[in-house]
């Protein structure tokens, strides 16, 4: 699925992408600057969370509660080495049933669930963006 989109229509690109999951783990990729965090605050929104939203880039992950389930927003930027995701337990938030958002997700690719969404996020001048969800 592809939806191309401006800030102004992220909620309902991010209510799309919602509808159309039938898993709970979605990678983000993109460039720096593409809105993957931005992109991931309309995502927890459209689940239901009324929590502020804020890039994990430090503590590499921040939990926030919905009415759909537990919702886990991972920032792997900063990882030097894969093994590092493992020091918070990164294994043991996939084996739940809550949602895993996963900014630099190739970081990690060796410990990503096989089910899964890849989102491709690019950029298409100053506020316009083209999503691909696989």
């Amino acid at each position: 699925m592809v939806i191309q989109y401006n800030l102004s229509e992220l909620d309902a690109a991010a209510r799309r992408i919602v509808e159309a999951a039938s898993f709970r783990t979605l990678l983000f990729v993109g460039e720096m600057g593409a809105g993957k965090t931005t992109l991931i605050k309309a995502l927890v929104k459209a689940l239901g969370s009324e929590d502020r939203v804020s890039s994990p880039t430090f503590s590499l992950v921040n939990i926030y509660q919905s009415p759909n389930g537990t919702i886990n927003h991972f920032d792997f930027y900063r990882l030097e080495e894969p093994e590092e995701a493992l020091d918070i337990g990164f294994e043991e938030y996939l084996d739940g049933t809550d949602w895993n958002l996963i900014e630099w997700p190739q970081k990690v690719a060796h410990y990503i669930p096989q089910n899964h969404h890849i989102l491709e996020i690019s950029t298409h001048g100053k506020s316009e963006r083209k999503l691909k969800l696989s």
